[in-house]
């Protein structure tokens, strides 16, 4: 019943709802890509994911100094029904988000000659 309510807690503020949302368009994101595209400060953004995470929601990984957040595939039925609902409800929040985080990586990608490619914490295809 723990988990149950814990999953509830976790989805109850929008922040952690948009990070959710995002992570299902982006696959997998490190800290400094939500950071970035959801105009949060560091310290809240890691604050949320550290919730999420607790709650079973997200799982990460660490790949040199990068650690990669990913939604938990591998849930109870619970949470995957809870997902869902954020899937559902993801192109509405995530709207104006998704064109930050796109215009965020064309600049990158854009502007090589400020040798901002070093600075992408992941591939970007």
């Amino acid at each position: 019943m723990e988990e149950y309510i814990q999953a509830l807690k976790s989805l109850s503020v929008k922040t952690r709802i948009r990070i959710l949302a995002l992570l299902h368009h982006l696959k997998k994101a490190c800290v400094s890509e939500i950071v970035e595209t959801l105009g949060e400060n560091q310290y809240n953004i890691s604050r949320h994911l550290k919730v999420l995470q607790d709650a079973g929601m997200v799982v990460s990984s660490k790949k040199g100094r990068w650690i990669y957040y990913q939604l938990n595939d591998e849930q109870i039925k619970f949470n995957n029904m809870l997902l869902d609902s954020v899937k559902e409800v993801s192109a509405d929040i995530l709207k104006d988000d998704l064109v930050k985080l796109q215009s965020n990586i064309s600049k990158k990608i854009e502007e090589p000659y400020l040798n901002l490619k070093k600075d992408i914490p992941r591939e970007i295809n």
